[in-house]
């Protein structure tokens, strides 16, 4: 028999993936997390207003029975949500993940910028939905994410290489032109905003998008 691995509150794995000025709450958080038979994984570090936080790739737990968030706070809720954008099962990904867009929290960013270098379509369709000021100049959306890629430019290159491999590999027979992928935009978008904030990225790891000039995205 696999045995559970079973979430201890103030699991150091989960704890670290926030600021640790949250460390309490993600304890409040983590305490509702059923027993998973595997514990989190592959971790990546990023920086998030000058603290470094390390975010498992993914994490396994089902999701909290009925009613289990009641009891936690707005916060705690928020990091619960965030947690779950990493799971597993992509559904349950992408469900958390849209509860988590219109939060303006920088602590956020992280994890939906990764969510956008994975291969659900539908989760970065859902992420350019729900993120409508990324591609308006001067908004508070386009500042929040502009900024936190600004501090973290090779996970933001990683991010690029990512979603032209999954396009190559998975959606090129569907969007035989990079431009057309939802991918596509997503990036440009994110590029653009941070561009806005004065970062210096490295040179661009995606195909050149759409233009009036060169219509096949070549």
């Amino acid at each position: 028999m696999q045995k559970s691995w079973a979430v201890p509150r103030d699991s150091d794995a989960l704890v670290a993936a926030f600021p640790s000025r949250l460390a309490a709450e993600v304890r409040g958080a983590i305490s509702v997390l059923p027993a998973s038979a595997f514990p989190p994984v592959e971790p990546f570090a990023v920086d998030v207003r000058g603290e470094r936080v390390t975010i498992p790739s993914r994490i396994y737990s089902d999701e909290p029975h009925s009613g289990a968030e009641g009891s936690l706070s707005g916060t705690e809720q928020l990091i619960l949500r965030c947690l779950y954008s990493r799971h597993g099962d992509g559904r349950i990904r992408q469900r958390h993940l849209e509860r988590i867009l219109e939060s303006d929290e920088p602590w956020v960013a992280p994890f939906v910028v990764r969510l956008a270098g994975e291969y659900v379509v539908e989760i970065l369709e859902a992420i350019h939905r729900g993120l409508p000021g990324l591609d308006v100049p001067g908004s508070a959306q386009r500042r929040l994410y502009g900024e936190f890629i600004s501090r973290n430019p090779s996970f933001f290159a990683r991010t690029e290489r990512r979603v032209v491999s999954y396009w190559s590999c998975y959606y090129r027979w569907k969007y035989p032109v990079f431009g057309t992928y939802p991918g596509s935009a997503l990036v440009e978008a994110f590029r653009s905003a941070a561009a806005e904030q004065g970062a210096v990225l490295e040179p661009r790891h995606t195909p050149r998008p759409l233009s009036a000039r060169d219509p096949l995205g070549r």
